[in-house]
């Protein structure tokens, strides 16, 4: 059976969006630009648990608009967790770091990896991203929940062919601070059931 995601709108670039539909081995999602086909990720493998899956569609190389997939499964644990991602594609060189938010007392600062995950406490965070010489190239701020589940993307392209997009930082889901107390419960990006799906566009194709 065939299901449309995206029917109400298509997703644009650096954007990001929920979606409650159940996977299986052996499940295909395929992805169009202006009705063309742009490429088609395959879930060979299932966790043993209830799980949410972000999957990331990006340009291949600054040549082509050929496409890439970077998939990630979530695990279930009680810190907020986040996953750094590195889409951009060009010759600049760039380090991420996540600080304390300009309002806390403290002013801690750590360096994070690319293409890693890290387990946070809860709190309000900014990412920022730096060039090699130390220069702020980028910023986004990051509110984390416990048991929440969060990506920070670095995107764009120096493309050789067609329009290069800058360096930008993209923070996602972008979680209200009102619930920072831990009285409550937020609903982003948690699993409820099976392996539940959260796709971002960091492609621009044109």
């Amino acid at each position: 059976k065939n299901t449309q995601l995206t029917k109400d709108a298509p997703l644009p670039y650096k954007h990001c969006k929920d979606f409650e539909s159940r996977l299986a081995m052996g499940d295909k999602i395929e992805f169009t630009v202006d009705d063309t086909n742009a490429g088609t990720f395959s879930v060979a493998e299932l966790p043993p648990h209830d799980a949410v899956l972000l999957l990331v569609i990006y340009r291949h190389d600054t040549l082509s608009t050929a496409v890439s997939f970077e998939p990630h499964v979530y695990a279930n644990l009680l810190n907020a967790q986040i996953a750094i991602i590195d889409t951009y594609k060009g010759s600049a060189k760039a380090r991420l770091s996540i600080d304390d938010h300009p309002d806390s007392k403290s002013s801690r600062s750590e360096e994070l990896r690319f293409d890693s995950v890290v387990a946070v406490n809860e709190g309000r965070y900014r990412a920022v991203l730096s060039s090699e010489g130390g220069e702020e190239i980028a910023s986004a701020p990051i509110v984390c929940l416990n048991k929440e589940s969060y990506v920070i993307l670095r995107v764009g392209v120096e493309s050789q062919s067609g329009k290069s997009y800058p360096q930008e930082l993209v923070v996602y889901p972008m979680s209200d601070p009102y619930y920072l107390s831990g009285a409550f419960s937020s609903k982003a990006l948690s699993a409820v059931s099976s392996l539940l799906l959260a796709i971002f566009i960091a492609i621009q194709l044109t």
